[in-house]
């Protein structure tokens, strides 16, 4: 066997000293923590495929228009609970833009980051109807959205989609709809980890089955438009980001400023409700919160709560961003393809060493290439691969934490430099020498 290019025991140590029993299960935040301190024990770079955040600079009109609002005072003034109007106007145009659905002024709420308005959606739904207390996740997905709701003691039931694609995917969601206890279903488009995108006719599906059971469709577009094998970013033309807001009026739409604009760290997305949600009456919403509809309980009651609104400077960023890839000024899609170049490559290496792409069919096409990819091992469970790629030092999450129920790993292309490639390609070459197939 040749050298590792991090001592194992350096590796076994440190996940045993963090008392992580199975790295299988390692959060995100634990496999982090063991690649830095390893890096720093070691002295050797780590290659860090962990952690899903933007590696490109935050887009320059959000920075500016930002600034510009700090340095005439904004900062002093508590933002109005709905948001900034301007804000407002821009994510009415920019899902009609992006998305050809309309969606009036006052269902566009911003929040703190997508993460808030799941966190937000998950309580307005699961008190809409005491009879629905549970939430349904299309899977595999990013696990932080159960641990909302382990947080809030809401239940969930989940299943993997690897097998459950086009015609199948009907049967397995009435499966769990018919039971009459679920009050919303939540997926990732493109998906967070596989990359797969679901197509129009299983957006059909799930919308019509939302209808049939009065379920409540909740729509994470954290990676909007960055299905890079089409074009999605030329505002009021086709194709446009797929959603199922055209085959159903009960959905939720979750926007993020922190991928497309590379906006995370100043923590601003918008909550789009549809109008015919935004209104609707709930006897238990109602009997609980004076008669308010669905979309003021989510706004004057649950954002009220959590937070008092969102950041008044950062919504002024979010404006000015939307606005800006509306009129056609800023192209999102040009500055983060990046991710689908580097996927390519990355992708290209591991598979070359006898590595395989657990998620790698979009029903008849390939997968594409994306801020993520799934990487297996012939023989390997997901932690015994996670562990023994940190010998190397490599970095990833397994699937089993995102409800998959394959084995194998998330990869993140989003911290990737250029001279790590060479490194990846000589520790996975020794990768293979020591695993001989």
């Amino acid at each position: 066997m040749k050298e590792t290019p991090i001592r194992k025991e350096i590796v076994d140590k440190l996940i045993n000293n963090l008392g992580i029993k199975d790295f299988a299960k390692a959060t995100i935040r634990e496999v982090k923590q063991v690649a830095a301190m390893a890096e720093k024990e070691s002295g050797v770079e780590f290659i860090k495929m962990e952690m899903g955040i933007p590696g490109l600079p935050a887009a320059q009109v959000g920075v500016d228009a930002q600034v510009k609002a700090l340095l005439d005072g904004i900062a002093h003034s508590y933002p109005d609970i709905q948001g900034y109007p301007e804000l407002k106007k821009q994510a009415s145009r920019f899902v009609k833009a992006f998305i050809n659905v309309d969606i009036q002024l006052e269902g566009c709420v911003p929040v703190s980051g997508s993460m808030q308005g799941t966190f937000a959606s998950f309580l307005t739904c699961s008190q809409a109807d005491k009879k629905k207390d549970t939430v349904l996740f299309i899977d595999p997905g990013f696990p932080v959205q159960k641990m909302q709701l382990q947080v809030l003691g809401v239940k969930y039931e989940t299943f993997d989609v690897y097998d459950f694609r086009g015609e199948k995917l009907g049967p397995k969601l009435e499966s769990y709809l018919s039971k009459g206890n679920i009050c919303a279903i939540l997926y990732s488009n493109p998906n967070n980890p596989a990359w797969i995108c679901l197509n129009e006719e299983e957006l059909r599906t799930i919308g019509s089955l939302a209808k049939k059971y009065d379920a409540i469709v909740m729509e994470d577009l954290a990676y909007f438009a960055m299905d890079f094998r089409q074009d999605l970013s030329k505002p009021f033309e086709p194709p446009y980001q797929p959603t199922v807001a055209h085959y159903t009026d009960n959905y939720i739409i979750l926007i993020s400023g922190s991928k497309a604009f590379s906006y995370a760290g100043e923590r601003i997305g918008v909550t789009c409700i549809s109008d015919k949600l935004f209104h609707r009456h709930y006897d238990d919403l109602s009997a609980r919160y004076e008669g308010l509809p669905f979309g003021l309980v989510f706004s004057t009651r649950m954002l009220y709560a959590l937070s008092s609104g969102t950041s008044h400077s950062a919504q002024y960023a979010m404006a000015a961003m939307l606005r800006a890839a509306c009129d056609g000024e800023y192209n999102f899609r040009n500055e983060v393809k990046v991710y689908g170049e580097r996927a390519s490559k990355l992708k290209d290496i591991f598979c070359r060493h006898h590595f395989r792409i657990v998620y790698d069919r979009d029903l008849d096409q390939p997968i594409a290439d994306g801020f993520y990819f799934t990487i297996g091992y012939p023989g390997m469970t997901s932690g015994e691969l996670a562990r023994e790629l940190m010998y190397y030092g490599v970095s990833a999450i397994c699937l089993i934490t995102t409800g998959s129920h394959q084995e194998g790993l998330r990869v993140c292309t989003s911290f990737i430099e250029d001279h790590q490639y060479a490194q990846l390609e000589e520790r996975m070459q020794i990768f293979e020498e020591n695993h001989t197939i």
